[in-house]
């Protein structure tokens, strides 16, 4: 009882408030209501699908109908031969683009920032941006036409002796062709976060450290930098928390079997057995394991940034 009673006050109390507030900012409300509506039928209501998990789907008996099997796809991808090398790959293709692809566009934008002709500056934001806004299957075309035996790459090599061939086809090459032009594809489109984090930063703190005698790459260092750094600190947290989230359409587009063995990760075993081979349980496992271990990191990566700087997501 008094529960019930200390729960309809609450309501009575908080009622008007958000009815008030509703009133007040009616426009915002409606400016974010469809987001909201995107996010809940696309993101949050599909996750009820997450449960053939746990059963051997069949589609003419719907989710309900078929048969509970537990852990057994779990187990299944778990004893396989291919969980150690999709995961691997996975690892290694995410770690190599954390490391030399997170970077880029902060370094890209620092180098903007300190050019001090605008036409150039953007001339250079301009020429930078525009391979994000190329299609994929078009990028992907254009990787394929370069690193063949006939291609560009191969003509820069053989003019200074080197040997031609097919790079796509030896599988230690996925790896540097994969992150080198996902670089290309977006370190300007990601830099402008960070130019728009920069010009947040109060001028006076620039004015100061030059009268303090400071160059600029001081002011880089000891100004710019710990401007943005709350920036880059949540850029990176959710980098890390979608590390095993390596997008599957670019790989695809690229792979082959003889690159199999480096470029296969858990995102296109989950296309070929979803989709080619009809193992919906099983696939929706693999990619219940992996969103699993992705909301772990994130967890983990925010905690970490919290401890050590006082900057986190929550």
């Amino acid at each position: 009882m008094n529960r019930r009673l200390e729960l309809r006050r609450a309501l009575q109390m908080w009622v008007p408030v958000i009815r008030r507030d509703w009133l007040r900012n009616y426009s915002l409300y409606m400016i974010v209501l469809p987001v909201i509506a995107y996010y809940a039928l696309f993101h949050y209501v599909p996750m009820y699908g997450a449960i053939i998990a746990f059963k051997e789907y069949v589609p003419s008996k719907g989710i309900w109908g078929s048969p509970w099997v537990g852990f057994k796809h779990f187990q299944v991808f778990f004893d396989s031969f291919y969980f150690g090398r999709i995961l691997k790959n996975t690892l290694v293709i995410s770690l190599t683009s954390l490391v030399f692809g997170f970077p880029a566009p902060i370094a890209l934008a620092l180098l903007i920032n300190e050019v001090r002709s605008r036409y150039f500056s953007r001339f250079v934001q301009t020429l930078t941006y525009m391979p994000h806004f190329v299609s994929l299957v078009v990028v992907c075309g254009l990787i394929i036409d370069f690193t063949m035996d006939s291609g560009v790459i191969n003509a820069v090599i053989g003019l200074f002796g080197g040997e031609k061939e097919t790079m796509l086809n030896k599988a230690g090459n996925f790896v540097p062709i994969y992150v080198t032009s996902e670089i290309w594809q977006e370190v300007g489109w990601g830099s402008i976060i960070y130019l728009a984090a920069m010009s947040a930063i109060d001028p006076q703190l620039y004015e100061a450290s030059t009268i303090d005698g400071a160059s600029r790459w001081r002011q880089t260092l000891h100004v710019t930098l710990p401007g943005i750094a709350p920036t880059i600190v949540i850029l990176l947290i959710l980098k890390i928390g979608s590390m095993l989230s390596v997008g599957y359409e670019k790989i695809i587009l690229l792979y082959n079997p003889a690159t199999y063995e480096t470029a296969d990760v858990i995102s296109t075993y989950v296309y070929r057995k979803g989709l080619q081979d009809f193992a919906w349980s099983f696939s929706a496992a693999v990619g219940l394991f992996n969103s699993t271990i992705n909301f772990a990191l994130l967890v983990g990566a925010n905690w970490f940034s919290r401890k050590a700087g006082n900057s986190s997501l929550w």
